[in-house]
C-alpha cells in the first residue's frame, strides 16, 4: 500500500499554494503595521506574493495589482472566487470569501488559517498547539490535572485580564505550575482597540471589541458577526484598569473559540442530566459524556472558517480515557454560512480517518436526548457502525 502524500493535491494546487503565499504577506504586515499605510521597501514575503500574483495574472491576460497596496485592496473588497485563478479546485472557496474583513479591515479568520510557517501548516496552529503541548508536558511532570483543566477554562472564559485580575492569577496555586506560559501568552491590548479612553469586551465570546472608523465595534469572531452586532460586554476605562492583556491572535482563534462552544455544550448536556467531563486525560478530547446506562461519547469540538483545512486535519479521537463513540463537533452557523461545509470535510478527510463523523452541535444535542428517551438507532449514534472499511473501530 502506498504511503499517504505529505501534502494532499489540492494544497499543492498552484494557485493555492498563491493565495496561501498572500494570506502569509497580509499575516506579516498585520503585524508590523497598518494594512493600509506601507513604505518602501516591502516586506520580503509580501514582495514575492505581489511578484507571483502579477505573474499568474499576465497567465491569464488578467489585469495584474498596480502594487502592493491595490493587492490589499484585492484582499479586502474582493472574494476569492473573483480573483484571476484559473486553477483553483471548484467550491475550494465559498461565495463571500475573503482575506480581510471588509468592515474593519483586520484579517479575516480564514486568512490565519491559510497563512502558513513552512509546508502545509498555518502559524497559527503551530502556536496554539506548541503551546498546549507545553501546559500538558508543565501539568504532566507536577501530577495536576486539575491545573490543566484550570489553564485551559482560563483561556476560554478570560481572553481579557486587568492589572488586578493578573495579580490574582498570580496567586492560583492552580496556574502555578503553567504560570510560565500564561506570561507569555498575554499580550499588552493594542492601542487600537481602544476609543475615547476605554477598551470594550464582547458580550458574547469575551474578547476585545474594535472600534469601526465610521462607528460601532467589530468582534473578531466569525460567529459573533454571524449572530448580529456584537452585544457591549465589560467597558474597561484605561485610566483605572491599568495594564490591560489579552491572549495572544492564535490561542483566541483556536482555543477560545472553540472553547466557548465546548462550554455552552457542557452546559447544554448538564440540562439534560448527563454526566460530563471537560478536557479529560489532559486534553485527550474536549468533552467526555456519560450516559446513565455507563455508555461514554468523546467529543472533539473544532471551530474552523475552512471546511478543507478542517477535514485534512481529521484524525481518530485519542481512545484513552476510553469511549463507546467519537465524534468532532463544529459550531451550527458553520454550515449556516456554508451548506456544503459537512460534505467538503468528507471529501478532504484521510482514508485513515474515514470513521470519523464531523457534527453540528445541535446535532450532537439531538442525538444525546433521542438516546437518553431510550432509541439506539442512527439518530441515536454520534459514530457509524464499526467496519475495516471506515476506521471506526477505535478500540
Amino acid at each position: 500500500m502506498p504511503d499517504r502524500p505529505l501534502v494532499p493535491d489540492w494544497l499543492a494546487n498552484p494557485d493555492v499554494v498563491l493565495v496561501r503565499d498572500v494570506a502569509t504577506a497580509v499575516i506579516r504586515l498585520d503585524g508590523v503595521e497598518n494594512l493600509d499605510s506601507f513604505t518602501l521597501p516591502y516586506p520580503a514575503e509580501a514582495q514575492r506574493a505581489l511578484d507571483a500574483m502579477v505573474l499568474a495574472c499576465l497567465r491569464t491576460a488578467a489585469r495584474p495589482p498596480s502594487g502592493l497596496p491595490e493587492l490589499i485592496r484585492w484582499c479586502r473588497t474582493r472574494p476569492l472566487g473573483s480573483w484571476p485563478l484559473d486553477r483553483i479546485p471548484e467550491r475550494l472557496f465559498a461565495a463571500e470569501d475573503r482575506l480581510i474583513d471588509a468592515e474593519s479591515g483586520e484579517p479575516t479568520q480564514l486568512c490565519h488559517e491559510l497563512a502558513v510557517n513552512g509546508v502545509g501548516d498555518s502559524t497559527g496552529r503551530q502556536y496554539d498547539r506548541l503551546v498546549i503541548h507545553e501546559a500538558m508536558r508543565a501539568c504532566r511532570d507536577a501530577s495536576s490535572p486539575e491545573s490543566y483543566t484550570a489553564f485551559r477554562r482560563l483561556l476560554v472564559t478570560r481572553p481579557v485580564l486587568t492589572e488586578a485580575e493578573w495579580s490574582e492569577l498570580s496567586n492560583d496555586l492552580f496556574l502555578d505550575p503553567v504560570w510560565f506560559l500564561i506570561e507569555e501568552i498575554y499580550a499588552p491590548a493594542p492601542a487600537g482597540c481602544r476609543k475615547d479612553g476605554a477598551y470594550l469586551c464582547c458580550g458574547r465570546c469575551l474578547t476585545l471589541l474594535t472600534p469601526l472608523v465610521e462607528g460601532g465595534w467589530w468582534c473578531e469572531r466569525d460567529q459573533c458577526r454571524y449572530r448580529g452586532a456584537a452585544p457591549h460586554g465589560r467597558l474597561l476605562e484605561a485610566a483605572e484598569v491599568g495594564e490591560l492583556r489579552q491572549l495572544r491572535r492564535p490561542l483566541r482563534q483556536f482555543v477560545t473559540g472553540p472553547g466557548r462552544a465546548e462550554v455552552d455544550l457542557e452546559r447544554e448536556l448538564r440540562k439534560l442530566g448527563l454526566t460530563v467531563e471537560m478536557w479529560p486525560g489532559y486534553d485527550a478530547y474536549d468533552l467526555r459524556i456519560t450516559f446513565p446506562d455507563s455508555h461514554v461519547w468523546a467529543v472533539d469540538v473544532k471551530d474552523w472558517a475552512h471546511p478543507g483545512f478542517l477535514g485534512r486535519a481529521a484524525e481518530a479521537v485519542r481512545p484513552d480515557p476510553p469511549y463507546d463513540e467519537a465524534c468532532w463537533v463544529v459550531p451550527r452557523f458553520r454550515v449556516l454560512i456554508r451548506r456544503d461545509y459537512l460534505d467538503v470535510f468528507a471529501q478532504k478527510r484521510p482514508a485513515h480517518a474515514a470513521g470519523l463523523r464531523l457534527l453540528t452541535d445541535d446535532q450532537l444535542i439531538e442525538a444525546a436526548r433521542a438516546r437518553l428517551c431510550g432509541e439506539r438507532g442512527p439518530g441515536a449514534r454520534i459514530a457509524p457502525p464499526a467496519t475495516p472499511e471506515n476506521g471506526a473501530d477505535h478500540a
